[in-house]
């Protein structure tokens, strides 16, 4: 893996323009950005139409067009694009679902849920809905949950990605496991 610097200096380069630093990023990212995808599929039934490829396909055409960000790090940039990843297992099960004309939605448990090996279209809805309410509620924890499960940053990547301690994301992330197992279990939140 090249050195964090080098991929920060790159996105810099892109946001400001410079195509050549974006192709100069696309192979320096790319084997992360499928492991992150495949991490995903894991044992998702869309798995036989929908590749980590081709989910990281989608995800470079999403970001190359739309506003790019002030990249401020790697850890941000990975951040960003499992936010994105989310977005596009978010859609495709929202297509999948209406494709069934919106068979019943099982619950499962937040473990489950957590380990991100999701089994059911339904199950990214319910997360997905489950995070945007945390994010209503708490935009940090929210955050959290997204950036350590969906984007696999460390506690110590997140901690810097976010501007707080390592404590900090600690306690956020063991009160917005809580807050999540929850409200996915049909408890009302306060």
């Amino acid at each position: 893996m090249p050195a964090r610097d080098d991929i920060t200096r790159l996105l810099v380069e892109w946001k400001e323009g410079d195509a050549n630093a974006a192709a100069a990023l696309t192979p320096l990212v790319y084997e992360e950005l499928r492991r992150l995808a495949a991490r995903y599929l894991r044992d998702e039934r869309a798995a036989a139409t929908l590749q980590p490829t081709a989910l990281v396909h989608e995800l470079y055409l999403r970001l190359v067009s739309n506003d790019l960000p002030d990249w401020e790090s790697r850890a941000h940039f990975i951040g960003v694009a499992a936010h994105r990843m989310r977005q596009i297992l978010v859609d495709y099960a929202r297509e999948r679902r209406a494709q069934k004309r919106g068979g019943d939605v099982e619950k499962v448990t937040l473990n489950e849920m957590l380990c991100f090996a999701p089994q059911r279209s339904a199950d990214i809805l319910a997360l997905d809905e489950a995070l945007s309410a945390l994010a209503g509620f708490d935009d940090r924890k929210a955050r959290v949950i997204e950036l350590r499960y969906f984007g696999g940053l460390t506690v110590d990547e997140t901690a810097r990605s976010l501007g707080v301690s390592t404590g900090t994301i600690v306690r956020d992330q063991r009160v917005a496991e809580a807050w999540l197992r929850h409200h996915l279990s049909g408890g009302a939140v306060d």
